[in-house]
């Protein structure tokens, strides 16, 4: 009896860690479905043509105007192509799409997702959840923290706005089998986790909410860094 329950823990200990490996796929690194800042050009961005990626902004805004630091520039870029865009308030609001996005990612909430995320990103969310659920486990997380959010890139690509920010939090992450046993984390213990995501918006458009496009962990490189 006892060695029997010793397998079936055995058992359920690989499963979730191979789920842990998919579901970290999807929240702290590039899920594989996500897409490269070509193809973010082609069906999921509206505003994208068949042109090659080129920066479309006021004439009175010359390359020798902007400053040497990527960062500064790009974040000008931004404001030139969207009046209303502030940085500090950008930030803001991205700490609460992430706490929303993280929790409805744990509980499975594709209906909240859905309008949140590019819909390639999208695709491996539900993938993965999928896989949650089809192995019978639940997933616990909660945002006890941000101890950083911010701007590390920004850029304009054609019409739309992209904005790169890096968060680093504090999450309680517990995995559940069917029973509702854990048996992946600490709910006394808070894991930090620092994670880099991507948000875009097309400013010709009358919608003011970004989508997130991609996600990826601190030690993967951006798409077009990539070897």
């Amino acid at each position: 009896m006892d060695n029997g329950f010793a397998f079936d823990i055995l058992i359920f200990a690989a499963l979730a860690g191979f789920l842990l490996l998919r579901l970290r796929n999807v929240l702290g690194q590039r899920t594989g479905n996500e897409r490269s800042i070509e193809e973010a050009n082609g069906n999921d961005s509206p505003s994208a043509g068949d042109n090659d990626n080129v920066v479309s902004l006021p004439e009175r805004l010359k390359a020798a105007d902007l400053p040497d630091d990527p960062l500064a520039a790009g974040i000008i870029k931004v404001k030139m192509a969207d009046s209303n865009f502030d940085e500090r308030s950008f930030a803001e609001g991205a700490k609460g799409a992430f706490s929303l996005i993280v929790k409805a990612f744990a509980v499975g909430d594709l209906d909240s997702l859905r309008p949140l995320l590019s819909t390639s990103l999208y695709g491996g969310f539900a993938a993965a959840i999928q896989d949650r659920e089809d192995a019978g486990l639940f997933q616990d997380t909660a945002v006890s923290s941000f101890l950083d959010a911010q701007i590390v890139a920004a850029d304009i690509e054609h019409h739309d706005a992209v904005v790169t920010i890096k968060f680093v939090t504090e999450q309680i992450k517990i995995t559940r089998d069917s029973d509702g046993k854990i048996i992946d984390g600490d709910p006394d213990h808070a894991e930090k986790i620092t994670d880099i995501w991507t948000f875009r918006r097309n400013t010709q458009s009358s919608d003011p909410n970004w989508q997130l496009t991609q996600t990826r962990s601190p030690d993967v490189a951006a798409p077009d860094q990539a070897t």
